[in-house]
């Protein structure tokens, strides 16, 4: 293929297919503790990373990583002891975020502006390999704490306080996975932008929900639809000439919408398939079966 003949396109596909597959990954893990715009927050106190690379002329990925590190730590730490004020400690640590990386970038020599657009909403050209070496490490990162600690991380994510009853250390699985989803924001932001990252964190989780309760089987499509979209994007990004963030959000909400226009005519028919098989009167007609919730989580 003619758009592997060039190297920023390679390095661009192979950080695609790493988003891919770290974005929906720690995302069902938000999703399931009702922490969907998490990696919107970080995003904006990732900019501050950004901003200060380019002040200190250090890497920005890696420091976007320790900022989003240490944001992540300040949201749970908030989220634990915030209370009624928590709110709007949030707004504080989002919002000064981003104004420090605007402020970091203005004091930054010339030429960062254009520069932090990139990073803002994701581009192909400017991925180094300096960029793909940070993302290999930081992907392989989330993807051992996604799949090496998936049963610790669903029994926090359901229930912390029946998580805290057996024993699991919830305080520190909680902050783990606030720290594995600022890694996986400094992953993506070179290909989809710290302004777009959750929506690749969130969505196809829920388009996979529209197929699948149990949590194999959502994890296993929601990382297949991430890396459809994020390796489609890229692509038409590079023959269209778009950007390849917005790109990609945009097949990630069209995949969703196609999965629910698929998903409803069948749970339809499985309903009255259930129905019918079961007699009348039985007490198994009102019951809910296990792998589906009221809430709305996914199943084991």
């Amino acid at each position: 293929m003619e758009i592997l003949n060039y190297a920023f396109m390679q390095r661009a596909l192979l950080a695609a297919v790493l988003v891919g597959i770290t974005a929906p990954a720690i995302g069902i893990y938000l999703v399931q503790r009702r922490q969907a715009l998490m990696g919107d927050g970080i995003g904006h106190v990732a900019m501050t990373g950004v901003g200060l690379g380019f002040l200190l002329s250090w890497s920005p990925v890696w420091m976007a990583t320790i900022v989003s590190i240490v944001g992540a730590v300040l949201m749970e730490l908030i989220r634990w002891y915030g209370r009624t004020r928590g709110d709007i400690a949030l707004a504080m640590l989002f919002y000064g975020g981003m104004a420090g990386g605007v402020m970091f970038i203005n004091l930054a020599p010339t030429g960062s502006n254009a520069n932090l657009t990139s990073y803002l909403f994701g581009s192909l050209s400017t991925v180094s390999e300096s960029d793909v070496t940070a993302i290999c490490l930081l992907a392989a990162f989330v993807v051992l704490v996604t799949l090496g600690l998936r049963r610790q991380l669903f029994a926090v994510s359901q229930d912390e306080e029946f998580a805290r009853v057996t024993g699991l250390p919830v305080r520190a699985l909680n902050l783990l996975t606030a720290v594995t989803a600022a890694v996986t924001v400094t992953v993506a932001m070179r290909v989809v932008g710290l302004l777009l990252v959750s929506a690749l964190m969130v969505v196809p989780v829920a388009a996979a929900q529209q197929l699948s309760r149990s949590f194999a089987a959502t994890f296993a499509i929601a990382v297949a639809i991430g890396v459809t979209v994020t390796i489609g994007g890229t692509v038409t990004s590079y023959y269209q000439d778009v950007p390849p963030g917005a790109t990609i959000v945009l097949l990630t909400i069209g995949a969703f919408i196609a999965l629910t226009a698929l998903a409803t005519p069948l749970a339809r028919r499985r309903a009255r398939a259930l129905a019918a098989a079961q007699p009348s009167g039985d007490p198994a007609e009102c019951a809910i079966p296990a792998s589906r919730g009221t809430d709305g989580k996914v199943g084991v």
